[in-house]
């Protein structure tokens, strides 16, 4: 029962994904960590996100902007292996609460006053790369921070969604480096991992289709009331 749900929320996760351009693993993660345990959930996850960026990338790399890519990854790889490392002296219940909390708090972000996104150019990825590769090598996804710098370039869409999947891809294989070196990833992981991970290229390829026939503001209302409770879950409960 719990491979079957595994399978599904991995799915439906990315088909947010897909869909909204980020999202999807700040859903499936506490749905992850209930099962495996949170210590051991951030590396799964990391493991999976590697399917899912991939099918992600292969479905629009025709557009794939390598420039703003590769300076992206300049400041995410090292702050990256930073993070990851740290990682892994960690206790599990305050990584359960950070978690929970950054879940909450990147929802607030989008509601507050502000620009949604970073238009600092090409230089500027290098610093939106390094804050989003140190946290997340910590929470195990930090899509939303990434996306706000690559909106910033004002891609077209499939460039955009491409672009950050390809960004996002190597630095979830980084992570899994560092994670195995600290012996954060179990043969169990990186099964269940590679398990989720088929499961989200369905899921890629089902949130491309979705996004022509809903509203997208209404799915991310429904995606980010999720993102809260389970976030909140995370923080209260544990």
């Amino acid at each position: 029962m719990d491979y079957l749900i595994l399978f599904v929320v991995a799915y439906l996760a990315a088909t947010v994904s897909a869909s909204v351009g980020f999202g999807g693993a700040l859903i499936f993660l506490p749905i992850l960590a209930n099962i495996v345990g949170i210590k051991e959930a951030v590396p799964v996850l990391t493991v999976a996100q590697i399917f899912g960026n991939a099918s992600r990338f292969w479905f629009g790399r025709h557009e794939l902007q390598w420039k703003p890519v590769l300076y992206f990854l300049a400041g995410s790889l090292p702050m990256a292996i930073l993070s990851s490392s740290l990682y892994s002296g960690m206790k599990a219940d305050w990584i359960f609460k950070l978690v929970g909390g950054f879940l909450v708090l990147v929802v607030v972000y989008r509601h507050l006053n502000v620009a949604k996104k970073v238009e600092l150019g090409n230089p500027g990825m290098v610093l939106g790369g390094a804050l989003t590769g140190f946290l997340s090598g910590l929470t195990g996804s930090a899509g939303p921070t990434g996306a706000l710098f690559f909106l910033g370039l004002n891609l077209p869409p499939v460039a955009y969604v491409a672009s950050d999947a390809f960004a996002s891809l190597v630095l979830h294989l980084t992570k899994t480096i560092v994670y195995s070196k600290y012996a954060l990833v179990t043969t169990k992981g990186l099964l269940v991992g590679t398990f989720a991970g088929v499961a989200m290229i369905g899921g890629s390829y089902t949130g491309k289709l979705l996004l022509s026939r809903i509203s997208k503001e209404k799915f991310l209302m429904v995606v980010e009331g999720l993102i809260v409770v389970f976030g909140l879950q995370m923080m209260f409960v544990a």
